[in-house]
């Protein structure tokens, strides 16, 4: 009968080993489960030693020769910049949805990442799957190997991962972290289909202005050359913008550019990154989104890290880091130093004047219950409901907006086209544009 060598944690999240003679693997996964532990992973004993000794091989070949230069021979370590990431958040949340439900129906972690590793098609993920396989075999935790990728798994990934490992509760961990990036990746995504319309309204608006800038209006121009008419201020000045656009486009798209590159530079500054993300909290009617987004991102957060076992002021920081926003982590910043101290979450979060008295009281009355999580939780479910209709609403009111938008920049050139034949008309009609009779 083949031997079972096994890892696994007991229920205060020890790591225990030992092996068992058993028939098959999933025996020996059934006979850890029975002693009351969780398996991390199970080898048969014969081709575990063949691993070890493939795996201190090849440590042995990556190491560089003696006498030889510092850093010489081949670093597998070596990360390219650029690369290691191109994860997309959606693949990341398929990849912790299919994760959590094979070590849930009890299949080792080891196992789990070696079977998605095959099935997976993004090329990146794929190659980090293959690592964080080798790390754990090497003797690593889950969470030590994620933590060596931190362009594709943030804080808060490694954070909660580590949370259900000591506490031997990882299927519900990463059920969570699976939900919580399925609720994130929906609100994204009702948010950019809610900016679809505006935006393609812009650049409609845009294409039409040039289209009749660069071959429209001059062609009006020819025809007012041979006109022997005084023209309106506001036919000069779309004349003129005419011009300029015709004739250098190529200085016009680089002084767009230039404004474009001056803008994500200064917003990239402390003061310019403050007061960007002060305005799309306050500017209507994209603000009410942006708010309830950002209330709604972190009461989730906050409240899926506490209820993972994520000591609190770990949790605090984390969120400061995923908050999106300068003016909420500002917030967060200052409820930090205030548990730090011993005090309160509920009076920091009141004097920021970012969260409305609602959420502050539901946090009171979880504070003080000890219910906490769960009130966060709800605040967050709560606040997805809400930016559901904020988006609803936001739609409505950019829809007739933008109708107006596209017909005023139309509509202004149409004008001032006609203006200078309003005019000659009146002129062969015997009066003056003023309305006076020609003598």
């Amino acid at each position: 009968m083949p031997k079972y060598n096994y890892t696994a944690l007991d229920a205060r999240g020890n790591e225990t080993k030992g092996s068992i003679e058993v028939g098959s693997q999933n025996e020996a996964i059934g006979r850890v489960k029975e002693m009351g532990l969780f398996p991390t992973k199970i080898a048969e004993a014969e081709k575990e030693k063949s691993t070890d000794k493939k795996a201190k091989a090849k440590t042995a070949a990556a190491k560089p020769k003696a006498g030889g230069k510092k850093g010489g021979g081949m670093n597998l370590n070596i990360k390219i910049p650029g690369f290691g990431g191109g994860v997309k958040p959606k693949v990341l949340t398929t990849f912790t949805r299919q994760l959590a439900t094979l070590v849930d129906a009890g299949l080792p972690l080891l196992r789990g990442l070696r079977v998605l590793e095959k099935q997976e098609r993004n090329a990146n993920l794929k190659s980090i799957l293959g690592e964080l396989s080798t790390s754990i075999e090497g003797g690593s935790t889950f969470s030590e190997a994620l933590a060596q990728h931190p362009k594709v798994f943030n804080k808060l990934f490694v954070n909660m991962v580590k949370a259900g490992e000591l506490g031997g509760v990882l299927e519900v961990v990463l059920k969570r972290l699976a939900e919580f990036s399925e609720k994130a990746q929906k609100i994204k995504g009702k948010v950019k289909a809610a900016m679809f319309y505006p935006t393609a309204v812009m650049i409609v608006a845009v294409g039409i202005m040039v289209l009749l800038m660069t071959f429209v209006v001059p062609k009006f121009k020819d025809v007012f050359a041979g006109m022997n008419i005084t023209m309106p201020k506001f036919t000069l000045l779309v004349l003129w913008i005419s011009d300029v656009i015709k004739n250098n486009i190529l200085a016009t798209m680089g002084g767009i550019a230039v404004v474009v590159v001056l803008f994500l530079l200064f917003i990239k500054t402390k003061f310019g990154r403050h007061l960007w993300d002060k305005f799309k909290l306050k500017a209507p009617p994209m603000g009410q989104v942006v708010t309830k987004v950002s209330i709604s991102r972190f009461a989730r957060t906050l409240g899926t890290l506490v209820s993972s076992g994520v000591p609190i002021l770990q949790a605090l920081n984390i969120v400061k880091e995923t908050a999106g926003n300068v003016i909420i982590a500002n917030a967060v910043s200052k409820i930090h130093e205030s548990v730090k101290e011993g005090e309160t979450i509920t009076a920091p979060l009141e004097a920021s004047r970012v969260f409305p008295p609602m959420v502050v009281s539901m946090v009171d009355v979880g504070e003080q219950t000890g219910a906490m999580p769960e009130m966060l939780l709800k605040i967050a479910d709560n606040y997805d409901e809400e930016v559901d209709n904020a988006v609803s609403a936001m739609t409505s009111l950019l829809e007739p907006i933008m109708i107006v938008f596209l017909a005023v920049i139309v509509g202004s050139i149409v004008i001032a086209m006609f203006l200078p034949l309003i005019a000659m008309i009146s002129n062969m009609s015997g009066d003056d544009p003023g309305g006076k009779t020609k003598e």
